[in-house]
C-alpha cells in the first residue's frame, strides 16, 4: 500500500479510530504531505486545532518519507484490527 492508497483506505474503515489515533493519523498525514509545521499554534477556544497543532509539531525533523511510510503502516494496522 502507498500513501495515497492509505488516504483512501482509512476512510474505509468500519470503526472510527479513537481520538489519539486520529491525532497521529492527522499528524503523519500533514507531515508526509507538508512537511514540518507552520504558522501559530491556535489558541482561544480552538481546542481540537491546537490538539491538531501539537501533534503535528511533535512530528517536526521527521522526514515527509518516514511520516509517509508510518502512516502507511498505521493505516495497515487500524484495517487489519478492523477485519476482526
Amino acid at each position: 500500500m502507498n500513501f495515497e492508497q492509505a488516504q483512501q483506505e482509512v476512510n474505509t474503515l468500519s470503526k472510527k479510530p479513537g481520538n489519539d489515533v486520529l491525532l497521529k493519523l492527522y499528524a503523519l498525514y500533514k507531515q508526509g504531505s507538508v512537511g514540518d509545521v507552520e504558522g501559530k499554534r491556535p489558541g482561544g477556544f480552538d481546542f481540537v486545532g491546537g490538539a491538531k497543532y501539537d501533534a503535528w509539531a511533535g512530528l517536526k525533523g521527521k522526514t515527509q518519507e518516514q511520516a509517509q511510510q508510518e502512516y502507511v503502516a498505521l493505516v495497515e494496522e487500524l484495517k487489519a484490527k478492523d477485519a476482526h
